[in-house]
């Protein structure tokens, strides 16, 4: 029973180096498209992202294998949750023939 307050602090700390990890993958996607050091950006970015995540996944299992398996289901979400929240529209594409011959 004392074991799942430690596992909801392992899956929230998951959700937030998800967070951490792949809202820094989107800033560096951005900056560094538009960038003139494109490489900088994106090894910089890798390299840190990466150890941040590394250590926290390190400090939050702590040798349990259920939190480091609570701390990846909260990584997981997180990428999921970035994902959509960091969607853009999508273009107007017509539906069908007739929409694209046809006069305003």
């Amino acid at each position: 029973m004392n074991e799942i307050p430690t596992l909801l602090l392992a899956l929230l700390a998951g959700v937030a180096l998800g967070a951490l990890f792949f809202g820094g993958l989107w800033l560096t996607v951005r900056k560094g498209l538009s960038s003139q050091r494109l490489v900088l950006w994106f090894l910089g970015g890798l390299l840190l992202r990466m150890g941040i995540a590394l250590v926290g996944f390190y400090v939050v299992a702590d040798g349990h294998w259920e939190r480091l398996l609570a701390c990846l289901s909260g990584f997981i979400l997180a990428r999921i949750a970035v994902t959509r929240l960091t969607r853009t529209p999508p273009t107007h594409q017509p539906d069908s023939v007739l929409e694209t011959t046809r006069a305003p």
